[in-house]
């Protein structure tokens, strides 16, 4: 699998991917992806494989947690390395601009991607998430 930055032709290839791993439900796509390409639009991260787009990842960072949303990878293609793939450049980027921690969201009923953080180091932090929509989407 390459890891290289969305590109605008990839748009509609990451929102089947994302309706294929049922992340699809609280906001337009096209949306989340036009608000992330207005802030580091290079760290949002796409996995091709043979061409196609099997994996994305959008990373965050604003001084002081780095943050790692829409991780997925298409079901054909989990447990070959991707996810894990993913998150090692996410990581790298992060260091590289002195991010201390990272912090992900996962439904609390995912046990299967709990696991999989779970396996790269990280733990659940016993916090409550708290969340405001500031658009309708």
């Amino acid at each position: 699998m390459i890891v290289r930055s969305f590109q605008p032709f990839d748009e509609t290839a990451v929102i089947a991917l994302w309706r294929e791993c049922g992340m699809l439900r609280w906001s337009d796509p096209r949306k989340d992806i036009a608000r992330k390409l207005k802030v580091n639009p290079e760290w949002f991260l796409v996995g091709e494989l043979d061409g196609r787009v099997i994996a994305t990842c959008m990373v965050g960072y604003e001084g002081h947690r780095g943050w790692i949303n829409l991780l997925a990878v298409a079901p054909a293609h989990q447990r070959a390395g991707h996810g894990k793939a993913l998150m090692a450049e996410a990581e790298r980027i992060l260091r590289e601009v002195g991010c201390a921690k990272i912090n992900l969201q996962v439904r609390r009923d995912n046990l299967k991607v709990i696991a999989f953080y779970q396996r790269l180091g990280f733990a659940v932090d016993e916090l409550v998430n708290l969340g405001k929509r500031l658009e309708r989407d």
